[in-house]
Order: C-alpha cells, then sequence, then structure tokens
C-alpha cells in the first residue's frame, strides 16, 4: 500500500470553508423553515379537529336513521 499523499493547504482550507458555509447556510435555511412548518402544523391540526368532528356528526346521523329505518 502506497503511503498517503500530503493534501495541499489550499484545498484543505477549501474544503473546510465550504463545510462551515454550509453550516451556516443550513442553519439559516432552518430558521427561516422552522416557523412556515409550525404554521403548517398548526393549520393541519385544525383542519383535523374539524374534519373528526364532521364525521363524528355524521357517524351520529347514520346510527339516527338505521335506528329510525329498523323500527
Amino acid at each position: 500500500m502506497a503511503p498517503p499523499v500530503a493534501v495541499s493547504p489550499l484545498i484543505k482550507t477549501a474544503r473546510y470553508s465550504a463545510l462551515i458555509a454550509g453550516i451556516i447556510y443550513g442553519k439559516r435555511r432552518y430558521g427561516e423553515l422552522k416557523p412556515i412548518a409550525a404554521e403548517e402544523r398548526r393549520v393541519e391540526e385544525e383542519e383535523k379537529k374539524v374534519r373528526e368532528e364532521k364525521e363524528r356528526i355524521a357517524k351520529a346521523i347514520a346510527e339516527a336513521s338505521e335506528e329510525t329505518i329498523l323500527k
């Protein structure tokens, strides 16, 4: 096996600079998207409550109509 080749300091600097830039960009982007996602989750929760209430009402109506048909 051949001994490892020394990597140029310019390449090392460029790699670490890109890594740090990516971390900073990711943190900024996450900060921008987090409130949007929280709002979407809140809206989805409200829609889920409304949908469940409609399903409960429809089930109650269906049960009531079954009882009247059976009598």
